[in-house]
């Protein structure tokens, strides 16, 4: 196993015990991205100068004597829709080419606090749009585990570094299930916090009420210590939640004796892959094995998530991509008059998605077709949430798989929207709802990883973490892929 696939827990012990230094650390990032990225094309944008400068930083603070928080030095991808100052944030999108940020976002903030390294911002789908990574305006990222393959998206970036072992852990953002789906794709955990949970300050909105940033991880301890330095409230952030923080490593007990678990039959049902749908029954019946006591439940709106969503982010995207014209940052297209130079800009600055769902969103909330549309987006979502509302009164957490299928083959969906949208038919009414979910392996199919999802009570990831944590270490690993002869 090579360094930056271990657990961060181990990264940090052998950082205090002089087994390695901050320097070399950096350096073991940099060579292994070095080495597998011309492949898997994971990164858009390296920061290795400063990367390396940072991890020097951090050795001479070592020496002098200064304690070691858990995340110090460890080396971290961040989705390039997340601001990092005076670094590109393009957002995977030509419309942002020549974007850099001039401050932080609160996540980066918090994560600079305790430490941890940036080496670079990973590739995603434009504007967060998309769920195989093939949306990038710059190149599509591939699966470490299948190159011929998709990652998953639109984190796909973030799930491909962590998958190959270029990184020790990344941040996504998840709209959709931005944030699992392609963890379940590359055989990684991901977790979509509570929304509200995380500080959206300095995250490029996509659609403001669903967007939500979480980690990208190795383990699901890893996945925990990563939300203890990202949660909390943020007053630049009008919808950031006023809940105290919380220490998740303390829930990690390994206990689910009596756990209540609701499996809904929609989400086991047709348009589920056989081979997933076999790895989600062993994992149930691991967790059955292990004390929870497991019921078939129902989601009886969730038949309309999809359709739902459609609507919703799309409007919300029409709202807040208005900003992109071509006058006050990004590329400007020149016209012959302001109207003009509004066309040409986004017409050559937008990919084919992103034009594609704001022209959605725009009809959803035009004159005429607000009530029919959007409105009544608005009372599905409201109808999806009770459905989770009446689950939770009696159980503690909901399970299924996170995808439909494993990665398909890159190329495969691209050129058929609605088979796109249909990857997060199991992500996306979490979203909708505000829930928190974690994404972890639960075995292969078909040599390629499947994720299994856990779906908690609002504000309740503890849960969600003692349920994934006790699963992972009562099951075997599936390993990790192998990138020109060598294992990540």
């Amino acid at each position: 196993m090579s360094l930056l696939s271990k657990s961060v827990h181990e990264i940090h012990n052998g950082l205090k015990k002089g087994e390695f230094s901050a320097r070399e650390l950096t350096q073991a990032s940099i060579d292994r991205i070095q080495a597998v990225d011309q492949e898997v094309q994971a990164f858009l944008h390296l920061d290795e100068e400063g990367a390396v400068q940072r991890a020097e930083e951090i050795d001479k603070q070592i020496a002098a004597g200064k304690q070691l928080s858990m995340l110090t030095a460890i080396p971290m991808g961040i989705k390039d829709n997340i601001c990092t100052k005076d670094l590109f944030t393009t957002c995977g999108s030509q419309i942002l080419a020549n974007y850099k940020a001039i401050y932080n976002a609160t996540v980066i903030e918090k994560l600079d606090k305790v430490g941890a390294n940036l080496i670079g911002k990973t590739n995603m789908d434009e504007f967060a749009m998309g769920s195989s990574t093939e949306n990038s305006s710059f190149f599509p990222t591939k699966n470490p585990w299948d190159l011929k393959r998709v990652p998953g998206g639109s984190s796909g970036g973030s799930a491909a570094a962590v998958a190959a072992g270029e990184v020790c852990f990344a941040l996504g953002s998840d709209t959709g299930g931005s944030i699992r789906q392609p963890a379940s794709f590359c055989g990684v955990v991901g977790l979509k916090p509570t929304y509200g949970r995380v500080s959206r300050f300095g995250l490029v909105a996509f659609a403001s009420s669903l967007d939500q940033i979480g980690p990208l991880t190795n383990t699901v301890d890893d996945a925990a210590v990563i939300l203890e330095a990202i949660q909390g409230y943020d007053d630049r952030d009008n919808t950031s939640a006023t809940i105290a923080p919380t220490s998740y490593r303390d829930s990690l007990t390994g206990d689910i004796k009596g756990l209540r678990v609701g499996v809904p039959k929609e989400m086991m049902g047709s348009g589920i892959d056989e081979t997933v749908r076999e790895q989600i029954k062993g994992a149930l019946t691991q967790l059955e094995k292990m004390g929870a006591v497991i019921d078939e439940v129902s989601l009886p709106h969730s038949q309309y998530a999809v359709a739902t969503y459609y609507l919703i982010a799309p409007a919300e995207a029409s709202s807040n991509l208005a900003r992109f014209d071509g006058v006050r940052y990004g590329v400007r297209r020149e016209g012959i008059d302001l109207i003009d130079l509004y066309h040409e800009t986004r017409s050559q600055g937008f990919g084919d998605e992103v034009k594609r769902r704001v022209m959605l969103g725009t009809y959803a909330l035009s004159s005429g077709y607000y009530d029919a549309y959007y409105r009544k987006a608005q009372q599905a979502r409201t109808l999806i949430s009770q459905d989770f509302e009446a689950i939770f009164a009696d159980y503690d957490v909901v399970i299924g798989p996170t995808a439909p299928t494993t990665a398909f083959a890159l190329g495969e969906q691209i050129d058929d929207p609605l088979t796109m949208y249909i990857n997060d038919v199991c992500t996306i009414p979490v979203n909708l709802a505000g829930l928190p979910a974690i994404s972890l392996p639960c075995g292969m199919a078909n040599g390629l990883p499947v994720g299994l999802q856990i779906i908690g009570k609002a504000f309740d990831e503890a849960t969600i973490l003692r349920v994934a944590h006790a699963y992972e270490q009562e099951s075997a690993s599936i390993g990790k892929p192998v990138i020109g002869g060598v294992s990540a």
